[in-house]
């Protein structure tokens, strides 16, 4: 076999393949063989049927047909090997000459990884949000704590922001009621903003079995992004109490005996919160850089994949929980089908980019996955899909994605790397050290956001 490389452009190139037929030899003895189980012809055995009565009965032509796709794929791959390509999705084929027995000649053209210099990153600068707890943080961390632990009453009496009402609810679009517009004894509370707009203005000031009608553009189910009538009736008020800000509270809600130690934790916990969102804001902005500084050509049909693989998932997966489609997912977000498909795209090339750059530099670096890295991906993802890690475990096997998680651990390494040699300060001005754990961590996290077009396992 000899062959030959075409480049057509820096991320697709023809490969020109000459196939001498005595290298044809096995393909064509396997397409007898496969014929013969396929055919009878009487006064022969079946699977015993010469070369010779097959020529006559069926064609050459069909034995050469069969020989030929069974030795494509194999001297396609000797020929990628050879040229020491990286190819992205399926060759196009075009036989240009076959001559019984002579030669096999063909052409393929398929697109590359492109080849990328990654230059020095060494001087990347980049300023986070400064890491700083207020006692106001404080204050509203011990609120909310505060709020699990609140007791409720009935009350005879109208009802009044903060209260806790039980409602029954029916929603009419154009004076029809909706198959999933009725509810009844949904417990709310005034003023959390949990339900649907204007409803603590229809329902303050109502008793027990009171009512009222109010518009509302509906978020979600059959009607979403529609108006419709909701008719509100309250049967029963509730007072919420709160529990006294002490060390009995302290007691209550924590391990801690004060309400001082009780608070001294919540700074230390939101203190780590921002340390993780300073992080990865850091990883974010640092690969922003990385980005500007390599050249990375984009092959188009990757490209249109992609495009199209982040627009199926959204539709058929995500709003699709929702009971939405696109155009009223587009109409509450206040965008235009045209602004839709091009921030698509941009998301689409930001994420081949990364991929390409980071692989790359997971090359360069010689960075490698060892067991406990994957094991410690797989049970991060396995929480965030909601399945338990063992049937995570099972779903990625089965759908042949380990090497995908692989990818995203080492990519993830392989920013971290050029996180640590950047210089990352605060909006004070201070040098962040970033801990390493919450480093790997939120890199490999920032990977996932820029690249998610992928299904989840249990989708594949």
């Amino acid at each position: 076999m000899k062959s030959a490389v075409e480049t057509l452009n820096p991320t697709r190139v023809r490969l020109s393949i000459e196939v001498p037929f005595e290298e044809l030899k096995d393909s064509l003895d396997a397409a007898y063989k496969k014929i013969n189980q396929q055919v009878t012809v009487k006064g022969f055995r079946k699977g015993k049927i010469p070369a010779r009565v097959i020529d006559q009965r069926f064609g050459r032509g069909a034995v050469l047909e069969e020989a030929v796709n069974d030795a494509l794929p194999k001297f396609y791959t000797e020929a990628v090997n050879e040229a020491e390509l990286n190819p992205l999705g399926q060759p196009e084929v075009d036989i240009t000459e076959l001559k019984d027995g002579e030669t096999l000649n063909f052409t393929a053209e398929v697109d590359i990884r492109p080849t990328i210099e990654i230059p020095d990153y060494s001087g990347i600068e980049v300023e986070v949000d400064a890491v700083e707890v207020s006692e106001e943080d404080i204050d509203k961390s011990v609120e909310q704590l505060r709020e699990r632990f609140a007791s409720t009453s009935p009350v005879e009496r109208a009802a009044a922001e903060g209260d806790v009402v039980t409602l029954d609810l029916e929603a009419k679009v154009d004076g029809e009621v909706l198959e999933d517009g009725v509810a009844e004894g949904v417990s709310y509370t005034i003023g959390s903003g949990e339900l649907l707009d204007g409803i603590d203005e229809a329902v303050t000031g109502l008793e027990a079995g009171g009512e009222a009608t109010f518009a509302s553009e509906l978020k979600g189910g059959s009607a979403a992004g529609r108006e419709a009538q909701v008719t509100v009736k309250v049967s029963q008020v509730a007072a919420r109490e709160l529990p006294a800000l002490d060390d009995e509270f302290a007691q209550l809600a924590s391990e801690f005996d004060t309400l001082e130690e009780l608070r001294a934790d919540s700074r230390k916990r939101l203190e780590n919160m921002k340390q993780y969102d300073q992080a990865t804001q850091a990883q974010e902005r640092v690969l922003d850089k990385l980005l500007e500084l390599v050249e990375v050509p984009v092959p188009e049909k990757l490209l249109e994949d992609e495009i199209n693989t982040r627009k199926h998932n959204l539709e058929h997966h995500q709003l699709g929980q929702m009971g939405l489609d696109l155009e009223k997912y587009l109409e509450i977000q206040g965008k235009t089908a045209e602004e839709f498909d091009a921030e698509t795209k941009e998301a689409a090339v930001k994420g081949i980019k990364t991929q390409f750059v980071l692989d790359e530099l997971v090359n360069k670096e010689k960075l490698n996955v060892n067991q406990e890295e994957l094991t410690e991906h797989l049970m991060r993802r396995a929480a965030s899909s909601g399945m338990s890690p063992d049937q995570f475990a099972q779903a990625v096997v089965e759908g042949g994605q380990v090497p995908l998680l692989v990818g995203e651990v080492a990519r993830g390494k392989a920013l971290a790397v050029v996180v640590e040699a950047a210089t990352v300060k605060d909006t004070n001005g201070e040098v962040v050290d970033l801990e390493d754990e919450d480093e790997d961590e939120a890199a490999v996290e920032t990977v996932e956001t820029v690249e998610a077009a992928a299904e989840e396992p249990a989708e594949a």
